[in-house]
């Protein structure tokens, strides 16, 4: 695998940043999925190699998806809760596999990220930072990070080669999904690294009874509606099983498009998923969130959050009713209540 001529100069530019710094803080997206929580590992191997940087890494949230939750178990992964750091105490922030103004990470306003690496279109307010790596056409940010180390002539070690090779395969969904021609090659040069028989428990991480409940539920309130299938949770403690619900509806043989939602954190939860390809998944969301939340994604994928401290049952039906709505409009479907997937 060779790094490309920007990976050269991004990885000169944070041999520069490191220099004379003691500590950096690496900020997750809310609910960190295996791309970010990778990315972080990566970036903290670089820190520590380059220039003897302490890392932390910090994330809002939950870690409910249970291949996520194998993956910091079985890999060891460090992650602190964002409530414990006095982000005053670090000379560097970064954001991996998210962006200042996205909605979906803890990063106050007033903080201004030293660096951002990211594989989702680049954002106004990221053009602030010192090193900004944005590459759109990666199907993963934790591509990137490899591409930094191989420059920076290091190998991963045998758990942050699985850690990446989980991340690349997740988020590509075996390279199926929006994969690079890096994504593939990474997966080629991180194969055989890796600790198959870890990546294996990684990949059939086991659940609590309670994710059995929240997938009935969700399938007993999911809507037919044409070619898309809509659903939504109600109130939850894991959010990621939001998006693994609107990944898992898109396999039915008769789906273009599914929405799953769900409240969590004080915040409507919103995933999105296609297999056409003549509209596009971030756009969607775009549409569904405008002028209340904020969302983001590519392709085939994506997802949003609106804020909703809402007092009462009624308020936030009403905010899912909209949600539903404009989800129908902007993927050409009816929006009324539509047939059910299954029967009670």
């Amino acid at each position: 695998m060779k790094p490309t001529s920007k990976t050269h100069s991004r990885v000169q530019k944070l041999r520069q940043l490191l220099q004379g710094r003691s500590h950096l803080l690496v900020v997750l997206q809310d609910n960190p999925d295996p791309d970010a929580i990778a990315s972080a590992m990566a970036l903290r191997k670089l820190s520590n190699s380059l220039s003897s940087v302490r890392c932390t890494i910090t994330h809002a949230g939950t870690i409910g998806r249970g291949e996520n939750r194998a993956l910091v178990h079985y890999l060891g992964v460090e992650l602190r809760p964002c409530s414990e750091i006095d982000f005053g105490q670090f000379d560097l922030v970064a954001l991996v596999d998210t962006q200042p103004g996205t909605g979906n990470n803890p990063l106050a306003e007033t903080i201004v990220p030293d660096i951002v690496v990211d594989h989702h279109p680049l954002r106004q307010a990221t053009r602030r930072a010192q090193l900004i790596d944005i590459r759109k056409d990666y199907g993963a940010t934790a591509t990137i990070l490899l591409e930094y180390l191989i420059e920076a002539g290091l190998t991963p070690e045998t758990p942050l080669a699985t850690a990446l090779l989980f991340a690349i395969r997740s988020d590509t969904q075996d390279l199926e999904r929006e994969a690079s021609r890096a994504d593939i090659e990474a997966v080629g040069f991180l194969f055989p690294i890796a600790n198959k028989r870890m990546l294996g428990k990684i990949q059939r991480g086991r659940v609590q009874r309670a994710y059995f409940h929240m997938l009935a539920q969700a399938l007993r309130n999911a809507r037919v509606h044409g070619r898309c299938i809509s659903t939504r949770l109600g109130q939850i403690d894991n959010p990621d099983m939001i998006a693994e619900v609107a990944d898992l509806l898109l396999r039915e043989d008769q789906t273009d498009w599914t929405m799953c939602t769900g409240f969590s954190q004080g915040k409507l939860f919103i995933s999105i998923r296609t297999s056409q390809e003549d509209l596009r998944a971030d756009r969607v969301i775009h549409a569904v969130v405008a002028g209340k939340g904020t969302g983001g994604g590519h392709q085939a994928y994506a997802g949003g959050q609106i804020p909703a401290n809402l007092g009462t049952e009624s308020e936030r039906q009403t905010l899912e009713r909209l949600v539903h709505k404009r989800f129908c409009r902007a993927v050409g479907a009816a929006p009324e209540r539509g047939e059910k997937l299954i029967d009670d």
